[in-house]
C-alpha cells in the first residue's frame, strides 16, 4: 500500500510541473509578443493579430473580397524596421475568390526588429529573396510533447 502512495505522489508531482510548465511557456511566449503597425489602409485585408518579438512575428487576418474575382494573386506582406528600414517581404497565395466570399490567413516570419509593415494584392511575386517563414506556431500537444521530452532528459 505504501508503494501505491508514492505512486500516486509522484504522478501528482509530475502532472503538477507539467501544468505549471505549460502554464510558465505560454506566459512567457505571449508576454514577449508585442503589437506591430499597419502602414496601410486596404480594406480588403483586415487584421486582427499583428505581433512580433525581437526574432520573429505573426499577423493573422481576413481577406474579404469586396469587387471582382480574385483569381491567381498573392497577398504581399512588407516588414520594416523602427526607422522605417525595408526588411524584407513575402506572398502568400490567395485562393480564388468570389466577390463576398473571404479567407483567413497565418503568416509566421522571422525577422528582427520589426516594427510596422504593409500589405497589398499583387498579380504575381516580383523577384528578389522572400523572408523565411516558419511554417506554423506549436500547437498544444506539441507543446506537451516537448516538455515530456524535457523532462525525460532532464531526469
Amino acid at each position: 500500500m505504501d508503494r501505491m502512495k508514492t505512486l500516486l505522489i509522484y504522478l501528482l508531482i509530475l502532472i503538477g510541473i507539467f501544468v505549471l510548465s505549460d502554464f510558465l511557456i505560454n506566459v512567457g511566449l505571449n508576454s514577449s509578443y508585442k503589437d506591430i503597425e499597419r502602414k496601410d489602409n486596404n480594406s480588403q485585408i483586415t487584421v486582427y493579430q499583428a505581433q512580433a518579438t525581437y526574432v520573429n512575428g505573426r499577423i493573422r487576418g481576413i481577406i474579404e473580397n469586396t469587387d471582382g474575382n480574385i483569381k491567381d494573386k498573392y497577398l504581399k506582406v512588407e516588414l520594416y524596421s523602427p526607422r522605417d528600414v525595408f526588411l524584407g517581404k513575402t506572398y502568400l497565395e490567395i485562393q480564388d475568390l468570389e466577390k463576398g466570399e473571404t479567407q483567413p490567413f497565418e503568416l509566421f516570419f522571422k525577422a528582427e526588429g520589426v516594427q510596422s509593415y504593409k500589405m497589398e494584392i499583387v498579380q504575381e511575386k516580383e523577384g528578389g529573396a522572400e523572408l523565411e517563414i516558419l511554417p506554423e506556431e506549436w500547437s498544444k500537444p506539441q507543446i506537451i510533447v516537448a516538455t515530456m521530452l524535457t523532462l525525460l532528459i532532464l531526469w
